[in-house]
């Protein structure tokens, strides 16, 4: 049997059974990637000798009658987290040399949980791209067209979900990088409720790795199913051990419902800011009707939802702020120039980034404190309705674009182009507030790209979008490998 595109939880089954061993596994994954990976160019960091060994310590547990929620199951780890003896660079050139000395803390719990890790996947320079290539690792492919991006930043590791390169895989998301990846490449992720995950060694070399509380950003799983997703989940969840984790653990609240016909559900496809294309609208509504078809309580509009216009604001100023926090003060005065030309009533986008670039800690505060009204808002619309969706992105998976000023770059929505920023509206929506989101396949394109939508939920309430994207993996069906 091959067993490459199998879920975890498939595999765990046949190793509780004895149907396959996890050196089996972990050798059949290996092959596929010698085989196919220099098409795809998803693993830039291979660790196949201690995988073996990984793998055969598995298989001497299990022998001894342990069993562990990953027990023997090969994985990847996207490169941006240490491992130790491992590179982590985050694709910056002057850091291909770092190697940490300690694992980043969810790699710690991929192995306590039994996982046998294959090696690291690869990521856009600083992690700062919808797309994923840098100088060091070079160009990773969409295993459906690889002419096109698999997404970014967690690119290489929905490109190695997809072409069968390991059951399951972790990566972080700030600006989508969970779930436009997913979306592009056919497959499955979540994006935790902000804080939910412990992201110490998720950190730029060359680090160090502090316990830092991040904000807007998460690390999370990705799988080929819905409930591999809440299997990786469990394992990840919980606090840093050096912080909070001294005092508490977590028990997160079951989901609100169990079958389709109980979930109340808001339906959104357009946003105020930029128009979805044709191919991820059908996706969105192929799932409304999946919904309504089950008696699902399903709504198109509604007074409590926040306003989508203001959150895209408030997301650009946030995310942009946090991107030029390291940088030299020459290129920091550079973009302070450049926002004081702007005119006071340019409520563009593009404006909104250059803005977020130079903000006072006092213009941050004031903007924080509008967010907080946003997470009451969205508490208020929660008490109403359990999920909503929504496009992660406004198209499929777009040709690789390696313009290096991303800010000429353009997004081409059904033959009108946008900029190449605009499209992380979407991602906002969920990110800007911490709310959970898990990005599910809703079929293909007319070109035969997959298509995604996100599932939007409550506030540590991840067990209420991640069961609903298990419903309507049963209904719908899921994840297909790509052809060829």
């Amino acid at each position: 049997m091959d067993w490459n595109h199998q879920t975890a939880e498939e595999l765990v089954a046949a190793l509780r059974a004895g149907e396959v061993t996890s050196v089996d596994l972990t050798d059949e994954a290996i092959a596929r990637i010698e085989r196919d990976d220099t098409a795809i160019n998803a693993i830039c960091v291979r660790d196949f000798d201690r995988a073996r060994i990984a793998a055969r310590a598995a298989d001497d547990a299990r022998a001894r009658g342990e069993d562990r929620p990953l027990l023997g199951i090969p994985v990847t780890v996207k490169e941006s987290y240490d491992i130790a003896g491992l590179p982590t660079t985050w694709g910056m050139p002057t850091h291909r040399d770092h190697l940490p000395a300690d694992d980043a803390v969810q790699v710690s719990r991929l192995k306590a949980a039994g996982a046998v890790v294959l090696g690291k996947t690869n990521v856009p320079l600083g992690l700062q791209d919808l797309q994923t290539f840098n100088e060091i690792h070079g160009t990773t492919n969409n295993p459906w067209d690889q002419g096109r991006t698999p997404g970014g930043s967690s690119g290489g590791s929905a490109a190695a979900l997809a072409s069968g390169f390991g059951a399951l895989s972790i990566g972080s998301d700030i600006a989508g990088s969970l779930r436009t990846p997913a979306h592009f490449c056919g497959v499955y992720a979540h994006k935790p409720t902000l804080g939910l995950a412990a992201t110490r060694g998720m950190v730029p070399p060359p680090g160090p790795a502090l316990p830092e509380a991040l904000d807007l950003a998460v690390v999370g799983p990705m799988a080929r199913s819905a409930r591999d997703l809440t299997l990786l989940l469990d394992v990840m969840a919980g606090p840093d051990p050096l912080t909070l984790g001294v005092a508490y653990d977590v028990t997160l609240p079951p989901a609100r419902h169990e079958r389709l016909r109980d979930f109340r559900v808001l339906i959104l496809d357009e946003h105020p800011l930029l128009p979805t294309g044709a191919a991820v609208r059908a996706g969105v509504n192929r799932v409304a009707d999946v919904l309504v078809d089950a008696g699902a309580r399903v709504e198109r509009h509604s007074p409590l939802l926040p306003d989508l216009a203001e959150a895209a604001f408030l997301y650009t100023q946030l995310l942009f702020s946090s991107t030029v926090a390291r940088f030299p003060v020459e290129a920091f005065e550079q973009l302070r120039s450049r926002a004081a030309r702007l005119s006071a009533d340019d409520r563009s986008l593009d404006a909104a980034r250059l803005r977020g670039m130079v903000l006072s800690h006092r213009d941050w505060i004031e903007t924080n404190r509008l967010r907080e009204l946003h997470r009451h808002g969205w508490r208020q619309f929660f008490a109403e309705f359990d999920a909503v969706v929504c496009p992660v992105t406004p198209t499929p998976a777009f040709p690789h674009d390696h313009q290096p000023d991303l800010m000429q770059r353009r997004i081409d929505i059904d033959g009108a182009e946008y900029p190449y920023f605009d499209q992380l509206v979407w991602a906002g929506l969920a990110t800007m507030p911490g709310l959970p989101a898990t990005a599910v396949p809703a079929g293909l394109s007319s070109d035969g790209l997959p298509v995604g939508v996100q599932l939007v939920g409550p506030m540590l309430e991840d067990r209420t979008p991640l069961r609903l994207a298990e419903l309507l993996e049963e209904t719908m069906g899921g994840f297909q490998a790509p052809k060829g």
